[in-house]
């Protein structure tokens, strides 16, 4: 498992991990009963708390992608392919959220962001 912290995002460390170890269990790079790294030895890898590596753990669980196994680890849970779908939606929308927030600043008409879309979406081999 590869995890690149970035001290100058200024996204918490403990959602940088929360997020890698998610997308690598969605795009099937960590696989269904795959051991986790022990909390400490990945706060010791990454030279964080124990507490920050404590925190993405929790969240992951509480969202259903590894489960905890008494005195075995985390390992990564069975997809739940209806509630990775439902996760990745919110995600799209907070993303979305912040468009609308920082198009009228930009004096952006629905239709601009509209153009901006399907110029991505080209771009990205969409469509």
């Amino acid at each position: 498992m590869n995890l690149f912290i970035d001290n100058k995002s200024g996204v918490p460390i403990y959602d940088q991990i929360y997020s890698q170890i998610k997308a690598q269990i969605i795009s099937g790079v960590l696989p269904e009963d795959e051991a986790l790294p022990s909390m400490r030895n990945l706060a010791k890898d990454l030279r964080i708390s124990v507490i920050t590596t404590k925190r993405a753990y929790e969240e992951l669980e509480r969202e259903g992608f590894i489960y905890t196994v008494a005195g075995k680890g985390c390992f990564v849970a069975s997809k739940n392919v209806e509630g990775i779908r439902e996760a990745l939606l919110m995600e799209m929308e907070e993303h979305l959220k912040k468009v609308l927030e920082i198009a009228p600043g930009c004096n952006m008409t629905r239709n601009d962001i509209v153009d901006v879309l399907d110029t991505l979406i080209k771009e990205e081999g969409w469509g």
